[in-house]
Order: structure tokens, then sequence, then C-alpha cells
């Protein structure tokens, strides 16, 4: 399970240790799937990456761009908590985010900026999408729902609008028509 950045950002505290790790003498008896917990740690533990992202890119931006950084870190959070509720009430116990996390690139403009966010949506689809092939269809649609607005919220980054179907070829010019002159 890759990380919201796909491998390229690293873990400054805590590294070693396995999302969901126990501490010796406070386990829990799992009700749950103890596979689909474990996806949902992974989840969450992306979660906090991209929270930790996003507020360093709401403190860089202004304008239009820290109003659309600082919506996509309220809807990261709300779905951290939503993570959060989901491995507790199963028996698990949620992972804790790091101190600190370190970025694939150092956003030094808006573009950058911009940039970043987009992948940081990508990656937390990705990390979503291992949660999507969990045994409870709650968990499925869940991860399923959080990949879509990941997507339409990297979109609200990109400075182009993506295509009609991505990957189509494009739609054919209309053929010219061709005029005949008066003096015919």
């Amino acid at each position: 399970m890759s990380s919201p950045c796909r491998g390229r950002c690293e873990r400054r505290a805590g590294h070693g240790e396995s999302p969901g790790a126990a501490v010796p003498g406070t386990e829990v008896a799992v009700s749950g799937d103890p596979a689909d917990i474990d996806k949902l740690r992974k989840a969450l533990a992306a979660e906090h990456a991209v929270l930790f992202a996003y507020g360093l890119l709401g403190a860089r931006t202004s304008g239009s761009l820290r109003s659309r950084m600082s919506a996509a870190y309220e809807a990261h959070r709300s779905r951290r908590d939503q993570l959060r509720a989901l491995i507790t009430a199963r028996g698990g116990r949620p992972v804790e985010p790091d101190a600190s996390y370190a970025l694939p690139f150092f956003p030094s403009n808006a573009t950058l900026a911009a940039n970043l966010a987009v992948h940081l949506e990508g990656g937390i689809t990705a990390a979503y999408l291992e949660l999507a092939a969990a045994s409870e269809e709650p968990l499925r649609r869940h991860a399923a729902l959080a990949m879509q607005e990941a997507v339409a919220r990297s979109y609200a980054f990109r400075p182009a609008q993506p295509a009609a179907f991505p990957g189509m070829p494009a739609k054919a010019a209309p053929a010219a028509t061709p005029t005949t002159s008066a003096g015919e």
C-alpha cells in the first residue's frame, strides 16, 4: 500500500512501526475482519499524511487557491474522523499520525502548490483502492466515494479541464462545408 506520496514521502517520526501496531498491554478484542481493519488503518495513515501536507499548503497559499486548499483539508479531516470511527467500531486501534512527513517536493509558488495538491489527491485515491477490496460492502462503498471525491478535488487544482472520457480520441472537428461564391 503506497502513501499519498507514492513512495516519495518518508515518515519522520515513528518509522519502523507498522500502521496499527499495538502498544503492549493495550490490545483490544477485534470484532471486525482483521484484514479490513488493516486496510482501514492504511487509509487512515494516508489521510494523516495528506492532512499534514494540506496544512502546509494552506499556510503557504492565498486567495482562491487557499480557499480550495482549506476545503480539501476539511474534506480530508472529515474522512480521517470517519476512518477512526470505522476502526474503533470494529474493535481496532487507529494508527496515530507522525509528527512530520517529508514531501516529494517543496512548493515554492502557487503552481507548485497546486501540483502538489494534485499529487496528494492521486496518492490518496491509490490509498483507498486497497480498501475498495474490503470484505464488507459498506467499507467498499466508503472507499469508492472517497476515491471519487479525491479525483474530483484533483481536477479542481489542475489548470485544464479533463476530456469528456479520458483515454478516448478527441472529437473530430466538424467538416468544413464548401461555400460557393456569388460569382460562380
